[in-house]
């Protein structure tokens, strides 16, 4: 027995989950500033920097400045679909400890992603086809439903990943157990072991 001032707890805090959680949370507010600090920049004369937050979110976006958001007198880096989606994933990341576990590695059934994606289909569509008029509020809205409800898709992916080496854990021990089961006996085992005695038949009946 070991005194108590050498005891070793089994229970460790895992605080992987916490970590990506953190990573994701930043990032999602990096982005969401961005969409906003590009306007502002630009109309305080960072051309520099504008552009470069501008031109990045142009791979991502269309840029329709009629569909976009205004400050200071320029548009959003995104348009106000996109801002929603950035806008709905910022917002759920950040409250996702509140709704779920961080160490949650299943996602919900797949077809609440296409209920939450249905919104923003039916709103695209109405518009393109010209049967309604779609505004800011719904192309926000719509996207930010869209992003929140990817948040508890993305998240335990992320979380599972984080955790990839301590999956592996149990079947590296069961590997190592397999390995020590079956291992050849060693030059020295047979060397130390007691020899058979075959000169005296009978000692070994």
């Amino acid at each position: 027995m070991f005194p108590p001032n050498q005891y070793v707890p089994q229970c460790v805090t895992d605080r992987r989950p916490l970590l990506m959680w953190l990573f994701v949370a930043g990032g999602a507010l990096l982005f969401s500033v961005l969409l906003i600090a590009a306007p502002l920049a630009q109309a305080n004369g960072s051309q520099w920097f504008s552009f470069a937050v501008y031109e990045a979110f142009s791979h991502l976006c269309h840029q329709t400045a009629e569909r976009s958001f205004f400050i200071a007198g320029h548009p959003f880096a995104v348009c106000t679909r996109c801002t929603g989606l950035y806008a709905g994933f910022a917002v759920a990341v950040a409250l996702y400890p509140l709704l779920t576990s961080l160490k949650r590695t299943y996602t919900p059934e797949r077809k609440w992603l296409f209920i939450a994606a249905a919104p923003l289909a039916i709103d695209f569509a109405v518009g393109f086809l010209g049967i309604w008029q779609n505004t800011h509020f719904s192309r926000f809205s719509t996207g930010a439903i869209l992003g929140a409800a990817t948040v508890f898709f993305v998240m335990p992916g992320l979380v599972q990943l984080s955790l990839y080496p301590r999956l592996l854990a149990p079947r590296l021990v069961k590997q190592s157990e397999h390995k020590a089961y079956y291992s050849p006996t060693t030059w020295e085992q047979q060397l130390t072991a007691t020899p058979s005695d075959y000169s005296e038949p009978l000692r070994r009946i």
